[in-house]
């Protein structure tokens, strides 16, 4: 079931209305100057805005906004990591960098293969690629894990893609619950898929430093059709944090986010650069607490948003710096002035009045 911009005037009027109520009473923020303010030295940040928080869209909330993919120079969906009896969907923005603003101008509910809706019961939104034509979406639960093709056009489930059994939450399988596939990454050709695990298989584990051993699943296949696994990395995130989102740079790089928060300190997030050069198949490798750290997939940290100016943020909760949130999305655009690449950050919610549904825009050099 698909809600765009040709409703009827009254949806269209409310939409306008809360997004206009929200503009009005949160303003957009500009990092100031041609190339925004430095958080690192290989990024700047451009603006932030909260003119989503606590809106609505056809009596759907626009809240819990876990994954983004960017459409096209000022279009993205936006896949919501839905909660209770409230419908699985996506979201179409209309997205700006400088000045930054942010905008719902379409739904789609997600519905399994007999048109019935998904609901937070049984479907945990998380990654989200969009395919190439614009046609269908992938979008992963985490709940399985699973991962659905849905056609835009109407939200039916139309196929899914095999997952290894280990990778199902146990009993069935070695994965925990609510730490399976937070991330999905595409090729720009569409031939590879990427999808990244949130927390460790169970006989992964977790190393003394507190660094757990994830993995992430390399598919292979044709956009709109069948992919099959051919490959597993290792990866370990910072410690303490969890990979939460992957991006698609080149053959033989990704941009990695990770996450954590924590109570009475708040949130801490960054984003690293992960190369795949020698990267190494550990499909067949049983437990990666007895492999070499060689395996292990390198990074380099791109910047931490801590040390992005707050640029008049105002936080709802104990943060270290007011401009995070619970940060869970983030999609890379084009190219901007200067060679270096569009990044957007969407924070989720969870649909509670101490979290802020945010918007970020930054400017990143990729090497």
């Amino acid at each position: 079931m698909r809600w765009h911009k040709p409703l009827a005037a009254a949806v269209v009027l409310t939409a306008l209305t809360t997004t206009l109520t929200a503009s009005a009473t949160v303003p957009r923020h500009d990092g100031g100057g041609n190339g925004g303010s430095a958080c690192s030295p290989d990024a700047n940040f451009l603006g932030f805005s909260d003119a989503l928080d606590k809106t609505t869209f056809d009596g759907q909330p626009v809240a819990g906004l876990s994954a983004l993919n960017v459409t096209g120079p000022h279009s993205a969906l936006a896949l919501v990591d839905n909660v209770g009896t409230t419908p699985a969907r996506v979201f179409d923005l209309k997205v700006n960098s400088k000045p930054t603003s942010v905008r719902v101008d379409g739904m789609t509910i997600l519905t399994r293969p007999d048109g019935t809706p998904y609901n937070g019961g049984d479907f945990d939104g998380e990654g989200l690629v969009v395919e190439r034509g614009d046609r269908t979406i992938l979008a992963t639960s985490e709940r399985e894990p699973s991962i659905r093709r849905f056609r835009l056009s109407d939200g039916k489930e139309i196929a899914s893609l095999p997952v290894p059994s280990r990778f199902q939450v146990a009993p069935a399988g070695e994965a925990t619950s609510n730490a399976t596939f937070e991330s999905l990454a595409v090729s720009r050709d569409g031939l590879s898929l990427f999808a990244g695990m949130e927390g460790p298989l169970a006989p992964d584990g977790t190393d003394a430093n507190n660094r757990t051993r994830n993995r992430i699943i390399r598919y292979v296949g044709l956009p709109g059709h069948q992919y099959r696994p051919i490959a597993q990395y290792a990866y370990k995130p910072d410690p303490g944090l969890a990979l939460v989102e992957l991006a698609w740079v080149s053959p033989t790089e990704l941009v990695s986010m990770e996450r954590t928060f924590t109570a009475g300190v708040g949130n801490t997030i960054r984003v690293f650069t992960v190369s795949l050069r020698r990267a190494t198949d550990v499909t067949k490798v049983a437990s990666l607490a007895d492999a070499s750290e060689k395996v292990f997939l390198q990074k380099k940290q791109l910047f931490d948003l801590v040390n992005c100016p707050p640029s008049g943020a105002v936080a709802k909760q104990p943060q270290p710096n007011p401009l995070l949130d619970n940060v869970e999305a983030l999609a890379l655009g084009g190219y901007l002035p200067g060679g270096r690449r569009q990044l957007y950050l969407m924070s989720d919610d969870n649909n509670g009045a101490t979290q802020i549904t945010r918007f970020y825009s930054l400017a990143v050099n990729l090497h």
